[in-house]
């Protein structure tokens, strides 16, 4: 057979490949939602994949430029449900916007997953900036967001970063009085109690992840912008830590926030006196190394372990706050630059090299209080460019100037897919 052939054989059986993956992901026999018991989503929520995702378009760009190996993986990728964010526009184009995307995933009953993330001054003016002009002209948005999903199923993820990088976070000199800080808090909290007003809507508001706020300081920020009214926050979005760390933070968190709403009377609003994954008073403190709690050390985090189990016990499991878990770059955990190398901040977080997709999205997680792992930050989209606070515009650990925020990266979705942790599959 000639290699012409061979090739025009391989190219039809992989398109046909990514066109039953498609189809398999987003139709297939619908099957039933129970409502939730309490907190969260019915663990047979089956989430919407979009046949004409980036990863999609790649598949076809690679199968066009005869990379089969790489035209593979992707149409994996894409058989996978990701999430979909909205950064801007005025309410009546978000309003569209949200409202295709949810009769789509209605129309194969699924459950799209949808990122908010338009809040005013967002990111510190950093490689994500931007937000809305004013807080009026966020909840204009934020209204149109919600009339857009109206009464069908849909998931919404409020304003990565948004809480865990405050106004009063981004430097001394941006919010002297607080007042910023605080119409953030409230702006926050207004997207929550619309968003969760639909009544097929299910709301995760942002937490940061496992290496950021220590547990009290993220506990206290969530109830303060009314995570009560929510069915939980998120962890890990565009991050790369480990699941099960995240999910060690989480339940502290719930915990944490129980304890300081209805434990005793003593400890009510002392989310402070919670144990973090930096300190515990359970641990001997005495300088003996594992004798404190080490960030970068999670053995040592039997000591925040033992302080909530000596302090609250088991906590009934309808009481705590569920959570969700970015795991869409984490497959191999977070980068680690070789000791020395950078002066300055490395930006760990920053298209960190080297790292894979994680576990696949699913509401059936079988871990208690984590309602679904799910493809967040969408895979092959850049951070922005990176430059390891080298002083230049080059990224030293690819050689290049990284593409904006929010810009298609095929070399990065390549590795990641290549790397993937568990290896990557076509989803049926």
């Amino acid at each position: 057979m000639e290699p012409r052939t061979l090739r025009r054989r391989a190219t039809a059986a992989l398109a046909a490949l990514a066109a039953c993956a498609a189809l398999t992901a987003t139709q297939g026999q619908a099957q039933a939602q129970a409502a939730p018991s309490g907190d969260g989503i019915p663990r047979t929520t089956k989430f919407y994949v979009d046949p004409h995702s980036k990863a999609a378009e790649q598949a076809l760009t690679d199968l066009r430029n005869g990379d089969l190996a790489n035209a593979v993986n992707m149409a994996k990728l894409a058989s996978w449900p990701q999430a979909d964010w909205f950064t801007e526009g005025t309410p009546a184009e978000v309003r569209a916007e949200v409202n295709g995307l949810v009769r789509k995933a209605r129309a194969v009953d699924r459950t799209p997953v949808l990122v908010a993330y338009n809040v005013p001054g967002r990111d510190c003016t950093q490689y994500s900036s931007g937000g809305a002009a004013s807080s009026a002209a966020y909840r204009q948005w934020i209204d149109a967001f919600a009339a857009g999903i109206g009464d069908r199923k849909a998931l919404v993820v409020v304003e990565p970063d948004g809480l865990a990088l405050l106004p009063r976070d981004c430097g001394p000199d941006v919010d002297p009085t607080g007042e910023l800080t605080a119409t953030r808090v409230a702006d926050l909290a207004y997207a929550v109690r619309t968003l969760k007003a639909k009544p097929r809507t299910t709301v995760y508001l942002d937490a940061g992840n496992v290496l950021w706020r220590p547990v009290g300081d993220m506990a206290q920020r969530l109830l303060d912008a009314g995570v009560q009214e929510s069915d939980g926050f998120a962890l890990n979005v565009s991050n790369t830590h480990p699941t099960d760390h995240n999910a060690r933070y989480g339940a502290w968190m719930a915990k944490c926030m129980w304890w300081a709403t209805e434990g005793p009377e003593e400890t009510r609003g002392h989310t402070d006196w919670c144990a973090t994954q930096y300190y515990s008073p359970a641990a001997p403190n005495d300088g003996t190394p594992g004798n404190a709690v080490d960030s970068a050390d999670p053995t040592t985090w039997r000591w925040t372990d033992a302080w909530f189990d000596r302090t609250m016990g088991d906590p009934p499991a309808d009481a705590l706050h569920h959570f969700v878990i970015d795991t869409s770059r984490n497959g191999l955990g977070a980068w680690t630059p070789e000791p020395g190398k950078y002066s300055g901040d490395p930006e760990i977080w920053c298209n960190a090299p080297g790292r894979g997709l994680g576990p696949r999205p699913t509401a059936d997680t079988g871990v208690p209080l984590v309602d679904a792992y799910l493809w967040i930050k969408i895979p092959g989209e850049s951070d922005g460019s990176c430059t390891r606070n080298t002083g230049g515009t080059i990224d030293p650990e690819y050689g290049i100037v990284d593409p904006p925020a929010g810009a298609w990266w095929p070399d990065q979705v390549h590795g990641l897919a290549r790397n993937a942790a568990p290896r990557l599959t076509f989803h049926h």
